[in-house]
This record gives C-alpha cells, sequence and structure tokens, in this order.
C-alpha cells in the first residue's frame, strides 16, 4: 500500500469514526480533505460519498446486532429523502451556488446553537417515544432537498430536527445512520457516471470507513449519554458551519 493510499484510508477511518459518534456521515469534511492531500475533486467526491454510506452502514450494522435501531421512525426519513434528492438536484444546477451555500450555513449555525443551548422542561428529563408520520417525513423532505443541493448526506441535518423535535440523541444517530447511505449512494451513483472512479483507493477507503463507523457507534452507545451526544452534535455542526464560511472566503 502506497503513501497515498495509506493516508486516505486511514483519514476514512478517523472522520469516519468521529463523525458515526454523532450518526453523521463524514463526506462533508472528507471530500476537502481529500483534495488537500492532491486527489482531483471529482474523484475525491466520488470517494467522498461512498465513504460517507459505507460508514453509516458500518455504523447501522452495529445498531442492528444491538437492536438499537427503530426501523418506523427512520422509515419516513428514507422515503421522502429519496424522492426530494433528485428535486434538490434539480433546483441545484438552476440556484445561484453562493445562496444556497450561505443558507446552509446559517441553518447549520441556528441548529448546532439550538442543540447545545435548547433547555425546554419537556424533554429534559424525558424524551419521545411514539413514532410519528408528519415530523420525520418533514424531515426527510427537508434533508433529501438539501442533500440533493449539495451533493452530500443529509445527517447534518436529519439530527438536529429530529433532536428538536424532543427523541432521544442516541435513537437519533442510529436513526440518521440508518438513512444516510440512502442519499449517498444515490448521489455516488450520479457523480460517479459523471467522473472517473478509482475503485482500488474506493474498496480500500471503503474498507477503513466500515471499521470506523461500526467502532464509533460501539463507543458512543457504551460511552457516552445522551446529553453528551447531544453537545457533541451541536459542536459538530457549528464546526461544519465554521468550514464551510471558510471554504466560501478562500
Amino acid at each position: 500500500m502506497d503513501s497515498s493510499l495509506l493516508a486516505i484510508s486511514g483519514m476514512s477511518f478517523i472522520l469516519s469514526f468521529i463523525f458515526a459518534l454523532g450518526g453523521v456521515g463524514s463526506a462533508l469534511v472528507l471530500i476537502p480533505a481529500l483534495t488537500w492531500i492532491g486527489l482531483p475533486f471529482a474523484q475525491a467526491r466520488s470517494i467522498g460519498l461512498f465513504v460517507n454510506g459505507v460508514s453509516m452502514m458500518g455504523a447501522t450494522w452495529s445498531n442492528i446486532r444491538q437492536k438499537r435501531l427503530d426501523f418506523r421512525l427512520g422509515l419516513p426519513i428514507i422515503i421522502a429523502s429519496i424522492i426530494l434528492a433528485p428535486v434538490g438536484a434539480w433546483v441545484g444546477l438552476h440556484a445561484p451556488v453562493d445562496y444556497v451555500m450561505y443558507a446552509f450555513v446559517t441553518f447549520l449555525s441556528f441548529s448546532g446553537l439550538m442543540i447545545l443551548f435548547f433547555n425546554g422542561s419537556k424533554f429534559k428529563d424525558q424524551y419521545r417515544e411514539d413514532r410519528p408520520v408528519t415530523g420525520p417525513l418533514l424531515t426527510g423532505v427537508s434533508s433529501g432537498f438539501l442533500s440533493g443541493l449539495l451533493g452530500v448526506g443529509g445527517g447534518g441535518l436529519i439530527s438536529p430536527l429530529m433532536i428538536l423535535q424532543g427523541f432521544n440523541p442516541k435513537k437519533v444517530t442510529t436513526v440518521t445512520a440508518f438513512a444516510v447511505p440512502f442519499s449517498s449512494f444515490t448521489a455516488f451513483l450520479a457523480y460517479a457516471s459523471m467522473g472517473s472512479v478509482h475503485w482500488n483507493t474506493l474498496f480500500f477507503a471503503g474498507a477503513a470507513a466500515w471499521a470506523g463507523g461500526y467502532l464509533g457507534t460501539i463507543v458512543m452507545q457504551k460511552n457516552m449519554r445522551p446529553a453528551a451526544v447531544r453537545k457533541f452534535l451541536g459542536c459538530m455542526l457549528l464546526l461544519l458551519a465554521a468550514r464551510m464560511i471558510q471554504k466560501m472566503v478562500m
């Protein structure tokens, strides 16, 4: 294994592990990171999306084995996101990119601050245990549309929206990990059809991402309390917003 392949695999493992702690795919950070080490943007995007899906599949496999995944809560999100992702992609071809990016940064910042500082008594000591359709369905509509618009998985949107609806952050991470691969692999196939994919690199990066996502989920479930996961997600979203701002001004 040459040094560049080792670096890509290591990066895939580390970022997938970190983002699995919050149940969110790592493509949004992995793609620019891969370009920093010299990969063409088209190849970095296809690898990032593939890793995004694989890492969350690893996380979901762990959740299924441990019987932590609430399938019924996640299905409305998946169905809506699959339908709306192509719509978002079509709009993205016609809308000014700068406006879309600024709107997304604003949303990420608002969600991160709400997750960190929202202390409503309704959800302070107990979380929702029901399985509504409307809230998760609207979450899927929003995340699917913006996922197609930006070309990345929707984990950064699903998590805050579900937490703000009062669901346990630990349950939210499992549902998010379940939903993210559907939009990620759809986007991966679209981008792969338009550019080159280095399958050898993809194999090693995908294997590392699976391991990182699997281990990250185990660490989160066994060693982190819901309040800690909530704080982690909030900080992560603010860091994502800051990274996107940095990317736009460069």
